[in-house]
């Protein structure tokens, strides 16, 4: 019992040290309070260390911070050490949760504590967007260097951008992103919950309707595009094609029409600038990779944003971008790529970014369905700046694990 609640908490820790607005306020000290409770709780558990998992971490630990070092080292532009200093703690945090699970006899240890942690985000999130309507008059702000937000007594918090502010088929609301600093994070732990709860666990439908329902309200072209890819998936893999038809249609009208409308928002409407940033985000960064394709120009996101603000994209790109009836108009910016797996290639260069995807690629953390769950995983990473986060980089992480895993193991036999 002592193991399920501990397993929760270093879950939670996991899941809000990406993305979440307590990592957000308090990154150093939630960073030492994530370390601390996982080494207080591998001596307090006191199990025995099982080697090859121990030794297979240890040379993946070597080797992913030694491929940090050398970006550190080679990249076009001097980086700061404080920086790549923090990537260091962000990647012996991730390699220590790792541990921590894969060191338990139970194997299913960490997908039982992530599905328990996301069901308490989902209600929390429907409670947090049903109680907007009646306390959005009592909210306060609170802000850090880098994000404000709105909340009601720390226990609910809300996006205070204004484009977080909707109107959809004539009823406002705010965009929900629970306990999260962006509607678009929310969804994808959301989408995760629905592959866990349809690939792995019980199939609940009324726990299903409300994941659907929740990701509705963060009001994410993402969030929608990876629950109706979920779906489609899952339907024709489970049922015969007449009740898959139906049931395609009964699910599929309602999100039709929120995904135009808000495709025809992002596009054409009020929320474009939404839409211009992740385009940009997704060309630009290519044509820095294009120019410095080994090492990069490297991860400091003060020097990227350096380079961002001088380099600008070819004219024939958005000549080809308006054959398809899409303007690219932001021209350049100085701000981070919401897309973190093009500011990896623009910063690490094609070697290190091909060999994490491939790494992303072989994870042994989920097993079933794993080509939807590497479209779940590798979407999110194209829209949100979150694959240098614990949550996402474990999956890296236990790819090259599994890997010297083996590798250990063969030696032995």
């Amino acid at each position: 019992m002592k193991n399920k609640y501990l397993n929760i908490i270093i879950t939670f820790l996991l899941v809000s040290s990406t993305g979440g607005l307590l990592f957000v306020f308090n990154r150093n000290l939630s960073f030492l309070i994530f370390a601390s409770v996982i080494i207080f709780s591998l001596f307090y558990l006191k199990e025995e260390i099982k080697r090859s998992v121990f030794y297979s971490l240890v040379v993946t630990f070597l080797i992913v911070v030694s491929l940090f070092a050398i970006n550190f080292i080679f990249a076009a532009n001097p980086q700061s050490l404080t920086k790549y200093a923090f990537f260091g703690v962000t990647i012996f945090t991730t390699i220590l949760t790792l541990f921590y699970f894969n060191n338990q006899n139970n194997k299913q240890a960490f997908l039982n504590s992530l599905y328990i942690v996301l069901k308490l985000i989902l209600f929390h999130s429907l409670l947090s967007f049903i109680a907007y309507f009646f306390i959005k008059e009592n909210l306060f702000l609170i802000d850090s260097k880098y994000h404000e937000s709105l909340t009601y007594n720390y226990l609910f918090y809300f996006s205070a951008k204004e484009t977080s502010f909707i109107n959809l088929f004539g009823i406002d609301f705010i965009r929900n992103s629970g306990i999260f600093w962006e509607p678009g994070i929310l969804q994808i732990y959301l989408n995760i919950l629905f592959f866990l709860e349809v690939s792995m666990f019980k199939r609940n439908k009324w726990l299903l309707l409300l994941i659907i329902l929740a990701i509705i309200s963060t009001y994410s072209t993402t969030g929608l595009l990876l629950l109706t890819i979920q779906i489609l998936y899952f339907l024709q893999k489970s049922f015969k094609n007449t009740l898959a038809i139906i049931l395609l249609f009964l699910i599929g009208m309602p999100l039709y029409f929120v995904f135009s409308a808000n495709m025809n928002e992002k596009i054409y409407g009020d929320r474009e600038s939404s839409f211009q940033k992740r385009l940009f985000d997704l060309t630009q960064p290519l044509f820095i990779a294009l120019e410095h394709p080994i090492t990069g120009i490297g991860l400091d996101i003060d020097r990227f944003h350096e380079v961002r603000k001088e380099f600008y994209i070819d004219a024939n790109i958005n000549s080809m971008l308006s054959e398809v009836g899409i303007e690219q108009k932001i021209k350049t910016t100085d701000r981070g790529s919401t897309n973190s797996l093009m500011y990896m290639l623009a910063g690490m260069g094609f070697p290190t970014t091909i060999l994490f995807v491939f790494m992303l690629l072989k994870q042994q953390i989920i097993k079933n369905d794993k080509i939807i769950w590497f479209c779940i995983i590798f979407l999110s990473i194209m829209s949100e700046p979150l694959l240098f986060r614990p949550f996402f980089l474990i999956f890296i992480i236990s790819g090259f694990s599994n890997l010297f895993f083996k590798i250990i193991n063969h030696k032995k036999i």
